[in-house]
């Protein structure tokens, strides 16, 4: 719709049925015949006439306000909004306005937000990465220990069942040493790796996401800067034409005439240009706005993808942890057994029979 500026011409005055404009307010004719209503102070601009009746506002219902060159609906009218994907609590939904950065005195835009929490997430998931990684050492250190510990040659000369069961415990040390390297083999290949190396480019991929969306909220910015610059030249065109007709109706002149058509012509002008610019405003905007949701949908597919992957391979510890409970188990059970045959007569048997000095006893002397 064009808001080309044409006002009834004086003198031609249409009966009116309706309440007086309220205060700062000017009616106009569209090349079409459609009236507008203008706000001289705020420049704003509507089809609706302001109403004056009591109970009614002074000025129409303003439905639209901008923020860093964003156009939202006043609070009043948000309810009219349905969210893009309800109950989901979907990034697509509830990133739109920009937040104050307390740390830099400055504003953030919610995609920024998004993608703040996309690279903290990588960090994150690095850290987890190291923290595994230290766990590994502990691990190769303990197996070191325990492979050590299995080879000192304390107690080796225990006999007997007894002797059997120790000999088979310092076994079981070395056994239990091996377990816990290939869980420390496994915890690097299965755990560590993979969350070192998932999206190795992420923040390279991160970037062109930031920078993409940042291009289109200057352009944004650019356009919104036109429509207000636009607005102004539109207002003043206006103020003039609304001198020059008051001047000419005090002052009836050819030459008055003939300057009401050039200001009118400028007027028309401005109107169009004014309307050109809104054009390509929301052209901007709607593109900005596309992007938005197709960008942030992805950011919370790729986050979806990242909490899924970390969660697959902190189970899979779980599961090798478990396991090496179990080889742990099964080192040990052959040291339960033997220490269940250990039977001290058994062992006082064979240690007799090995170490016996002679079977015959002393008997009294003889005179």
């Amino acid at each position: 719709l064009k808001k080309i500026l044409s006002p009834n011409k004086p003198g031609s005055k249409m009966t009116r049925t309706r309440n007086p404009l309220p205060r700062d307010w000017k009616c106009y004719m569209s090349p079409q015949g459609r009236r507008y209503y203008v706000n001289t102070i705020s420049n704003e601009t509507t089809w609706e006439r302001p109403s004056s009746t009591p109970g009614t506002p002074k000025t129409p219902v303003k439905h639209k306000n901008t923020i860093n060159s964003v156009t939202f609906p006043l609070p009043l009218h948000m309810s009219e909004q349905q969210l893009l994907k309800p109950d989901e609590w979907s990034y697509c939904d509830y990133f739109w306005g920009d937040r104050k950065d307390p740390q830099r005195s400055t504003t953030v835009s919610g995609f920024e937000v998004l993608l703040q929490k996309q690279l903290k997430g990588r960090q994150i998931q690095k850290e987890m990465a190291e923290f595994v990684r230290e766990r590994i050492r502990i691990e190769e250190e303990y197996a070191r220990n325990l492979s050590k510990l299995s080879q000192i040659p304390l107690a080796a000369h225990e006999e007997g069942t007894l002797g059997s069961a120790w000999a088979q415990l310092k076994k079981s040390l070395a056994d239990e040493a091996e377990v816990h390297l290939k869980f420390s083999s496994k915890l690097h290949s299965e755990v560590e790796k993979p969350l070192l190396i998932f999206r190795k480019n992420f923040k390279k991929d991160m970037k062109k996401f930031d920078h993409h969306m940042t291009d289109l909220r200057k352009q944004l910015a650019i356009r919104s800067a036109a429509v207000e610059k636009a607005r102004k030249a539109l207002a003043n065109r206006q103020k003039d034409l609304e001198l020059k007709s008051q001047q000419l109706e005090i002052k009836l002149s050819s030459k008055t005439e003939e300057d009401i058509k050039k200001v009118r012509r400028r007027s028309t002008l401005a109107g169009d240009d004014l309307m050109r610019c809104v054009d390509l405003y929301n052209q901007s905007q709607s593109k900005w706005f596309e992007e938005m949701v197709t960008s942030s949908l992805e950011l919370e597919r790729l986050e979806v993808e990242r909490v899924e992957m970390i969660r697959q391979h902190l189970c899979q510890y779980t599961t090798l942890r478990h396991e090496t409970d179990m080889f742990n188990q099964s080192t040990i059970e052959p040291v339960d057994k033997l220490l269940r045959s250990v039977d001290p007569a058994r062992d006082r048997e064979l240690w007799v029979r090995e170490h016996k000095t002679g079977e015959l006893r002393p008997v009294d002397m003889n005179i």
